[in-house]
């Protein structure tokens, strides 16, 4: 059996993608996208129709929107190649504007109900800022499905979890970015590998949380570098990985057990933990790398909606 099916017996398998041609060979239950993810995609031939035909139907609609009904029309794509469900997200430049996601999740779900998606079928994606899960919480209680992303701490999944939302999505690989780049030259890549990758490490504490104290967010594991750092979270409610990564794990028979799992983080002593918005700013300002990770991010995902923005006005 190949490492990729082993997976799928443990973990809900998520495509991390935007280039919908590759989703069949992988057969994934659900798939996400992001601003970078999208704009990657419509730069490659076979997809530059797709956004000609976009820009071409509603020329002279706002900006903003334009932007929106491309987001849509990549998920509507996805969305007809997998069971499940697309994460699509809502504009990073927005993070810090609770009304304005709120507003603006609430619009991409009334573009993918015109267009026949069930609401079930989509999870909008914000920023896990304070605002953010604010606006999630608003949404869920619409009956509007929310991904947090940009997710690097304990007390953002804390957060997410008081405020109910669906799923949140803690960036691995970023973790271990921040550690390696801040070790520099001490770095021992051996002894952060696997279990004791920090990346790891942060979503096993988070998912033992939760699991521990019956908390109903599905964790999904997100930004993987590497293949050991996807095998060392087997069991995790879902897992998003890229063609590339899920190419390695469909060429792998290496052995994969699972290393998650629910019954034994019920077992576990853990302490209960709440956060109020001064509690949530300080422990996150407390942690420098998930504060410098989630600012980077959002500046990572505006510049890139803003050069998606560029190409929508050149098309």
């Amino acid at each position: 059996m190949t490492q990729l099916n082993a997976l799928k017996q443990f973990t809900t398998v998520v495509a991390d993608t935007g280039d919908f041609k590759q989703l069949a060979q992988f057969k994934p239950q659900d798939a996400t996208t992001n601003p970078s993810l999208i704009l990657k995609a419509v730069q490659k031939a076979d997809y530059q129709p797709l956004l000609a035909q976009t820009v071409s139907r509603f020329r002279g609609a706002p900006l903003d929107d334009v932007m929106d009904r491309l987001l849509v029309r990549f998920g509507c794509e996805i969305l007809s190649l997998i069971p499940g469900r697309v994460s699509t997200e809502v504009d990073a430049r927005l993070s810090f504007d609770a009304n304005a996601m709120f507003t603006r999740g609430e619009r991409l779900i009334e573009l993918y109900q015109a267009e026949g998606i069930h609401i079930d079928r989509v999870l909008i994606k914000v920023a896990a800022t304070w605002e953010g899960i604010q606006a999630a919480e608003r949404l869920e209680r619409r009956g509007i499905h929310t991904n947090l992303t940009l997710l690097f701490s304990f007390c953002q999944a804390v957060a997410c979890g008081q405020a109910k939302v669906q799923l949140i999505s803690p960036f691995v690989g970023r973790i271990y970015d921040w550690y390696k780049k801040s070790a520099g030259s001490a770095w021992d890549e051996t002894a952060n590998a696997g279990a004791n990758d920090p990346g790891v490490k942060s979503v096993r504490e988070i998912y033992n949380h939760y699991k521990h104290f019956g908390i109903a967010t599905e964790v999904m594991g997100a930004s993987f570098r590497n293949v050991g750092q996807i095998t060392a979270l087997a069991g995790c409610d879902l897992l998003t990985i890229s063609p590339e990564l899920l190419a390695q794990l469909a060429a792998s028979e290496a052995p994969l057990e699972r290393a998650l799992d629910a019954d034994a983080a019920k077992a576990l002593d853990l302490p209960a933990v709440n956060f109020d918005e001064a509690g949530f700013r300080y422990a996150l300002n407390e942690d420098a790398m998930a504060t410098e990770k989630l600012a980077e991010g959002i500046r990572a995902f505006a510049l890139d909606a803003v050069k998606l923005e560029q190409l929508l006005l050149a098309a």
